[in-house]
């Protein structure tokens, strides 16, 4: 399974401020070694949200140095998967992999930045987002377990 991963992944949402870097955060960390990973947005978000820093330090994941940058950005375009968060992005993935040889999956992805709440609802719509997002690269990207005994 883990033989068969891609050699490089694009995660994309509307801004790159939220679910896309939190995507790209998660994989780096368990195939960062094996797949190059990168994130952008439809348009320019500006900065990494942060309530996107702070769910990510609580599993360990730094992403305070996320620079938010759209498709035009990209230093590469030669993308095994792209992960699509998002309708807008998915509209601009499918436009931009016409001609290529390109898997694109959309994971539609809950935007947390539409909860209103305190302090405590917010981050824990931003946490559902992060593991929601966990669960869904462990299983489309598995990491090798080591044989037992």
């Amino acid at each position: 399974m883990v033989d068969s991963l891609p050699s490089a992944v694009l995660f994309c949402c509307t801004m790159n401020s939220i679910r896309s870097p939190m995507a790209e955060g998660i994989l780096k960390r368990f195939h960062g070694n094996r797949i190059y990973v990168d994130s952008a947005g439809v348009r320019a978000g500006g900065y990494i949200d942060g309530f996107v820093v702070e769910v990510m330090e609580e599993i360990g994941i730094d992403l305070s140095g996320h620079r938010c940058k759209v498709f035009d950005e990209l230093e590469d375009d030669s993308f095994d998967v792209i992960v699509s968060l998002s309708p807008k992005a998915q509209h601009r993935a499918v436009e931009m992999t016409r001609f290529m040889s390109c898997e694109v999956l959309f994971w539609n992805t809950f935007d947390a930045s539409l909860i209103d709440g305190n302090r405590e609802v917010r981050l824990n719509a931003y946490r559902a987002v992060r593991d929601d997002l966990m669960r869904k690269i462990l299983a489309r990207f598995p990491v090798a377990r080591a044989p037992s005994g």
